[in-house]
């Protein structure tokens, strides 16, 4: 769903569910000359918050170093970049699902 909603706004996908020694990385995307790292959260219900809320501080850790991880693995991919987070909240038949997207979500 991330992926297809990025696509038709113009990312080019590079990778999905990419594993570094410090965890994994939903999609690395392009937008222009931008390398995205996108985080994906996806919930059922609100009962336990809204999905971009279960980024807490140790995953945005655990994030940046698995990115600086893939960048040094990747110097093809030298220049901007930046860590994007889509929130997925999965509705019934009735309400459907709603897709945030939070540009430069995590520095």
């Amino acid at each position: 769903m991330a992926a297809r909603y990025l696509e038709n706004n113009g990312y080019v996908i590079l990778e999905r569910n990419t594993r570094t020694p410090y965890g994994e990385i939903d999609l690395v995307t392009r937008q222009s000359s931008v390398t995205v790292f996108v985080e994906v959260k996806t919930r059922r219900s609100t009962r336990y918050g809204n999905p971009e809320e279960s980024v807490t501080s140790i995953k945005r850790a655990h994030l940046l170093s698995a990115i600086q991880s893939y960048l040094q693995s990747h110097p093809e991919l030298d220049g901007d970049w930046r860590v994007d987070v889509i929130a997925i909240q999965l509705g019934n038949s009735a309400n459907g699902l709603v897709l945030t997207h939070f540009e430069n979500a995590i520095s």
